[in-house]
């Protein structure tokens, strides 16, 4: 699914003229808000519940720059789903459809209080498997 879209500023960019890591970064943390919410949980959980995410690894992958001006999409999915974490896969395309990076993303459901890993709740659980199996 289609999880982020953005556009690459001057500001977001390095000494090398193409769009520095840490707003790839940012852009791929942006999708897993909207893939884990499309999952069902809610940002109010963090304070009503004292619930959130933590991640535990990145995995990316660099295939092709983008220079100021440039737009771009992420799309998303479930890779694994474990009993307190889930995998999600982040492609970041520009507006011509090519790839320009990619992502493995392991998160962690987390105790925001206790802080400490918590396990998935039934309704993310099973919309994680029904998108895993849907995704191939």
């Amino acid at each position: 699914m289609r999880t982020y879209s953005g556009v690459v500023y001057p500001a977001n960019c390095d000494a090398m003229g193409h769009m520095n890591v840490q707003y790839y970064v940012a852009a791929f943390d942006q999708a897993m808000w909207h893939l884990v919410h499309a999952l069902g949980y809610r940002a109010e959980w963090q304070t009503e519940k004292r619930e959130g995410w933590a991640d535990v690894q990145h995995n990316i992958s660099f295939a092709k720059e983008l220079k100021v001006g440039s737009l771009f999409y992420i799309e998303s999915r479930v890779a694994n789903v474990g009993r307190k974490s889930l995998t999600t896969v982040h492609h970041l395309y520009n507006m011509s459809d090519e790839l320009s990076a990619s992502n493995e993303i392991k998160s962690v459901y987390f105790n925001l209080a206790e802080r400490n890993g918590m396990i998935l709740p039934d309704d993310i659980r099973s919309r994680a498997e029904d998108a895993l199996r849907a995704s191939g």
